[in-house]
């Protein structure tokens, strides 16, 4: 998601992104470096003095002619059920922002890109040698059981999101913590890197140095859990979780409803503005949209559907009522690259070729541009002058020729049930069938279709509705958790099954890199030899388009560059 002391997305995203005021955060926080200049030298050390929480309420949209008001209860709508709230275990975009309304993590985000104190009460001290962190926590914090947030919770929370046991998607972000790879592979009962200094203080110590770690400890997979919890739901926490966040689960009804109430001893004062937050599953977004329409509910959490966004998006009486924002995604047909015949470069290079991206933004209403490289065009290190693969069927059947498939072959590709995508994964049926390829379509729910491909039981898999969003804006979170050798683990996101051991090596050593122009330079090279080897299908990248009721509101706006919603910050005008 981002990083401090190094740099931010700030200065690309205040182009595309609605005008940000400040956030309901720390307000003496250290503001990142601007990606817009050279990457800094890692700080000595951080203000050691505590930020003051913010007391005056962030202006609302259209530049703080609103203010916030407290109170009220909003309904939101998806299709599909949530599969976790807890911390080390969700990953999916309908997860994470429901996760954030329970949890908190040491570090956050402001409006934009800038990492911000939270449950530390300033940005960590940084030894000369960028491989030492020491985090302070703010005194007094609780757990919604009551009891105080301390060190051992740090400590606790962190090595159970590297245990094998816990099957955490985002045990990759952490193995550069010194000892991780031994206490994963049972050569340590401990990490090493992560030590209690006392109640308050937590160090954490890298192998090397690593410019994103910041980013990193700003996931959702760090917000802190409290042991006795974990251990007395047992896998059920996910289902019964306890944090510190702004809200509290107040009752979950799986494939039906999930409500969750105000926390009123949340440390970040003002927060949150509303008293309750109602997410209801299991509708389909033209209902939801029909709902909304009727005053019966306050936001979709799915995007709507393709021929009511022709509509409403045209529609001046919808002006107030819906937003739309670019992300920093990359939405692709990932390639199981041990799965024959995909195992085979050529055919995956055939691929490339065979798919009509135009069509598919036709089809999307337009709603994003045409991908041809695994970054998205928002995130630094984008190569401009990069061309990808071209739309040639031709060439795409001579390809099959040379690896030995010239009639084709049969295969299939899962996506997920919501509308438009499995009328997207139609069209790449047809793309296929005219190079000779017979593709079935199996359409499953978000979480069964990111379980299978997680453990690589589908030749191909839509990312279509789970697209990569950015967890912080720097170029090796499109390659570190979804096609790094450490994410090339069964549940993992390298939905490719991909390991190049030279590419990994190259990584490693960019996270060491402090001079920022060189280091996105020689990100270029890493990502041309990842579309060489043809990993997926980048076919486009997408936008935030929501809708809501006309009296709900986000600061600075609903969607969020790292967590797409911030219940925290919305509020419904009375």
């Amino acid at each position: 998601m981002k990083k401090r002391v190094i740099f931010s997305l700030l200065a690309i995203l205040i182009l595309v992104l609605a005008a940000c005021s400040s956030a309901p955060a720390p307000t003496t926080a250290p503001a990142a470096e601007s990606s817009g200049g050279s990457e800094a030298a890692p700080a000595e050390s951080a203000a050691s003095e505590a930020p003051a929480v913010a007391t005056e309420a962030p202006a609302a949209e259209g530049g703080g002619a609103m203010t916030p008001q407290k109170g009220g209860s909003v309904t939101v709508v998806y299709k599909d059920d949530l599969a976790t709230l807890d911390p080390a275990i969700g990953y999916d975009w309908t997860n994470w922002p429901t996760i954030k309304m329970v949890f908190d993590g040491l570090l956050d985000y402001d409006d934009s890109t800038n990492v911000t104190p939270r449950l530390a009460e300033s940005l960590p001290e940084i030894s000369p040698d960028a491989t030492v962190y020491t985090f302070k926590l703010r005194q007094g914090v609780k757990f919604q059981n009551g009891r105080e947030v301390t060190a051992d919770d740090v400590v606790y929370t962190m090595t159970r999101v590297l245990d094998p046991k816990t099957g955490s998607p985002g045990a990759g972000f952490y193995v550069g913590i010194k000892g991780a790879q031994d206490f994963i592979d049972g050569k340590a009962t401990s990490v090493e890197g992560i030590k209690k200094l006392d109640d308050y203080t937590v160090e954490f110590t890298l192998s090397q140095a690593d410019v994103t770690f910041l980013n990193k400890m700003a996931l959702n997979f760090a917000f802190i859990v409290p042991k006795e919890e974990v251990e007395k739901a047992g896998e059920n926490f996910g289902h019964a979780p306890v944090g510190t966040g702004p809200f509290k689960l107040k009752e979950w009804q799986p494939g039906q409803y999930l409500v969750f109430e105000r926390n009123p001893d949340y440390f970040y004062e003002g927060l949150p503005y509303l008293d309750q937050v109602r997410i209801e599953v299991g509708v389909e977004p033209d209902v939801a949209l029909l709902r909304l329409e009727k005053g019966e509910i306050q936001l979709m959490g799915d995007p709507p559907p393709g021929a009511d966004w022709a509509r409403i998006s045209a529609d001046p009486a919808w002006a107030n009522r819906i937003e739309r924002e670019p992300q920093v995604s990359t939405i692709y047909i990932a390639i199981n690259t041990t799965a024959p015949p995909f195992d085979n470069l050529k055919v995956r290079q055939a691929l490339n070729h065979a798919i009509d991206k135009p069509r598919i933004i036709q089809l999307s209403n337009g709603r994003g541009t045409v991908a041809n490289q695994i970054l998205p065009p928002l995130m630094p290190g984008y190569d401009t002058s990069y061309q990808g693969y071209e739309y040639d069927p031709e060439k795409a059947k001579a390809l099959l020729a040379e690896a030995g498939f010239p009639d084709g072959f049969e295969t299939s590709i899962e996506c997920i049930s919501v509308e438009p995508q499995p009328k997207l994964c139609e069209s790449f049926q047809q793309d296929l069938a005219k190079v000779g390829i017979k593709l079935t379509i199996n359409t499953l729910a978000a979480p069964n279709v990111i379980e299978d491909a997680g453990n690589g039981k589908t030749p191909l898999t839509w990312s279509g509705g789970l697209a990569w969003i950015q967890d912080y804006p720097d170029p090796d979170d499109f390659y570190a958790p979804i096609l790094g050798c450490d994410s090339n683990v069964p549940g993992g996101w390298n939905w490719s099954r991909y390991c190049n051991e030279e590419i990994h090596k190259q990584s490693l050593e960019l996270l060491a890199m402090t001079d920022r122009a060189k280091r996105m330079e020689a990100y270029k090279p890493l990502f041309k030899a990842l579309m060489d080897d043809a990993v997926w299908v980048p076919v486009f990248n997408g936008e935030y388009t929501i809708a809501h009721a006309e009296n709900f509101h986000g600061v600075p706006t609903f969607t969020h560059p790292e967590h797409l919603f911030r219940y925290e910050t919305m509020w419904l005008a009375q």
